[in-house]
């Protein structure tokens, strides 16, 4: 299931901050900076090829995964995902690269960040850990890390995140766990790592 683009579709506003520090709030206009732009032009059509086999395999994750083109679903409205689904376990994960929400003016970690001080469909949002560098926040309509369903969306650039959401894992430290390696990943093949 990709509940992680349903609820966060994009329709965040841009943030008008102009600030270079990070905040510890996550109400606070200010947003974590990407010091150093990845571009992930290059997987706008195969946002797959982002997460190579021998990270997913471990995981259990199929091989190869399940590409959805940018549309207006509400699964596929914030840019190309890719989806990857244990079958038989209500278990999986996607990635999408919120190029959409960039080309409407609500990119990045200011865009979540906007989102969540509407109130509407991202409700929580949290710092998380750096991912390899680069800046991340826990997201959602509620925090359902608990329950093993974890949103975690990384800037890559200052007007472009990717969301990657593990879903049906065995709470806050397998999901989330499992996000952030496919972030990882994400951003070691976005370096050419």
């Amino acid at each position: 299931m990709t509940a992680c683009t349903t609820t966060k579709d994009g329709t965040a506003s841009p943030s008008s901050t102009g600030s270079t520090s990070a905040s510890s709030s996550p109400g606070d206009p200010e947003v974590p900076k990407v010091s150093v732009p990845l571009d992930a032009s290059k997987y706008a059509a195969d946002p797959c090829g982002l997460v190579p086999a021998d990270v997913l395999t471990p995981l259990r994750l199929p091989v190869p995964g399940e590409i959805r083109s940018a549309g207006n679903d509400p699964r596929t409205k914030g840019g190309p995902s890719c989806v990857w689904k244990i079958r038989g376990e209500g278990t999986g994960v996607s990635m999408t690269v919120l190029t959409n929400n960039r080309d409407r003016g609500a990119g990045g970690l200011a865009g979540l960040y906007a989102g969540y001080k509407q109130q509407t469909l991202i409700r929580f949002l949290e710092p998380a850990p750096d991912v390899d560098g680069y800046p991340a926040i826990y997201f959602d309509l509620t925090d359902m890390r608990s329950v093993g369903s974890c949103g975690l969306g990384v800037g890559i650039a200052d007007d472009l995140a990717v969301d990657v959401y593990a879903q049906g894992y065995q709470g806050q430290d397998d999901s989330c766990g499992t996000a952030a390696k496919i972030a990882a990943a994400m951003i070691k093949t976005l370096k050419g790592a």
